[in-house]
């Protein structure tokens, strides 16, 4: 599960990082939350990366209302193959998620101890995503993602049984290769992240 995350990284760092044609701005976030415009990176015509901001809670093209959007903010590595929602993105639609860190909570009796997790060296947190674009009644084009995830690590598991699908840097490039339309080859990249790179605090 991921259900809030932050953004603190400086836009020159996201473009060297991403080889984006163009350097954004945009404010730090430290609490982003679904159906908000969260930070996007998509490949384009000629291999070229391009940060773009769309809404969080992936909406299908094929739904009547995007409120459906609201409940479908993390996607299941093992299921988004063969899950209609999700199908068509994980073959042409895949995206990188840059984030600073993500939050889960631990239940203490009645309360909810918010948990803030990064890594350890501070570099940037970057999840595997999916995106989407559904078109309104009134005609309008909304684009949307998904966050996906795996089976928590060794660290979160006490927490949460789900995590998000973090990226080594090195698989950047092959996440987002648009001519690589076959979803059975990604499937190495849904392990869990190692909990030795993590650090958490309440």
């Amino acid at each position: 599960m991921c259900g809030r995350f932050t953004l603190q990284i400086s836009s020159e760092m996201l473009a060297e990082i991403f080889g984006l044609i163009e350097i954004p701005t945009f404010p730090a976030r430290y609490n982003i939350a679904p159906t908000q415009q969260i930070a996007i990176v998509r490949s384009y015509a000629n291999h070229q990366n391009r940060l773009d901001f769309v809404r969080w809670g992936l909406i299908p093209s094929w739904a009547k209302d995007k409120s459906v959007g609201n409940h479908m903010i993390n996607a299941r590595a093992e299921t988004v193959h063969e899950k209609p929602a999700f199908r068509h993105a994980i073959r042409y639609r895949r995206c990188l998620i840059p984030s600073s860190a993500f939050y889960e909570w631990r239940k203490e009796g009645e309360r909810r101890i918010p948990l803030y997790i990064r890594l350890k060296d501070g570099s940037p947190m970057v999840f595997a995503g999916l995106w989407e674009t559904w078109k309104s009644p009134e005609g309008e084009n909304l684009e949307s993602c998904a966050i996906l995830t795996t089976t928590a690590n060794k660290l979160i598991e006490p927490i949460h049984d789900r995590m998000p699908v973090i990226l080594h840097p090195q698989e950047y490039d092959h996440w987002l290769d648009r001519d690589m339309t076959d979803p059975t080859r990604l499937q190495s990249l849904y392990q869990p992240y190692n909990e030795s790179g993590f650090r958490k605090y309440s």
